[in-house]
């Protein structure tokens, strides 16, 4: 019984990752239709320049306050600089543009602080906590996470620019009508989501250390994630990650073995695309021919 409430515990701490990811996944999807397949190599580029920041002598806290607000402008950039241009173009090309994201973005990691594994700091601690059942980490990254979730949820809901950005994303054509500057809002979806990654990428760097592939696996999960709760719903992403989380740590401890853990995320994909393409509470999508 110990060890499967462990299991349930360190679930929730890695599927607030997942969650965070997912939520991001989400926010671009809503924006452009589309799965940004750069978003973890975006993270791991902010991690890494967090690690930066902290090794020049910067506090820990200081050096995360600054890589959100540095990714945020990345984010901002990226969605003025190339997705604004393929507003029009056929889906294949923005596929291609989002694949050499990636590429781009994990070269770049690689070239400028290299290949080689490093350690990231915690500002949390490893002792065990409650009883031995959670690290000081894993307490700390769900606390942070569950502190950056209600945060987009207040903006988006009780916020003008919020339901700005929320309006634009849903109905771009009617929001400008009434004066929304669509065009913005979605270069603001994209900051908040580059934003998002970075604290995922900061909050899982401690436990899985530091490389240019560190999110791959993450992203994958999260993908997986963002499709169990729905891909049009913020919320379900949310929901979706923590649930992959869980369901990761119990099948990895009793059913496929550390091994084939990554194998449930495909698992996942393929069940919930083949029985509810929508998610658990995604929206069904219906068009008049």
């Amino acid at each position: 019984m110990a060890g499967l409430l462990h299991q349930i515990l360190s679930g929730l701490a890695t599927g607030g990752i997942y969650a965070s990811v997912a939520l991001a996944l989400v926010m671009i999807y809503q924006a452009t239709h589309h799965v940004n397949f750069a978003q973890g190599e975006m993270a791991t580029f902010s991690t890494y320049l967090a690690l930066m920041f902290i090794n020049l002598g910067l506090p820990y806290w200081a050096a995360f306050v600054v890589t959100v607000v540095l990714s945020f402008a990345l984010g901002v950039v990226i969605e003025r600089v190339l997705m604004r241009p393929m507003a029009n173009a056929p889906v294949l090309a923005s596929v291609g543009v989002f694949i050499g994201l990636l590429l781009i973005f994990n070269a770049s990691t690689g070239a400028i602080w290299d290949y080689t594994t490093k350690a990231f700091p915690t500002p949390f601690g490893d002792r065990p906590l409650l009883g031995g059942y959670i690290s000081g980490h894993e307490l700390g990254s769900t606390a942070v996470t569950l502190v950056v979730l209600l945060l987009v949820y207040v903006f988006f809901r009780y916020t003008r620019l919020g339901l700005a950005m929320r309006a634009a994303a849903y109905n771009p054509v009617s929001s400008r009508l009434v004066g929304v500057r669509v065009g913005w809002m979605l270069a603001l979806g994209w900051g908040l989501a580059a934003a998002i990654g970075a604290v995922a990428g900061m909050m899982v760097a401690p436990i899985v250390f530091l490389d240019p592939n560190m999110m791959g696996g993450i992203l994958l999960y999260a993908f997986a994630g963002a499709l169990l709760g729905g891909i049009t719903s913020p919320l379900g992403a949310v929901i979706g990650g923590f649930s992959v989380g869980v369901i990761e740590n119990l099948a990895g401890a009793y059913i496929v073995g550390t091994e084939l853990k990554l194998s449930l995320a495909l698992v996942i994909i393929v069940a919930v695309l083949v029985i509810r393409p929508s998610g658990l509470m995604g929206r069904t999508i219906v068009a008049r021919v």
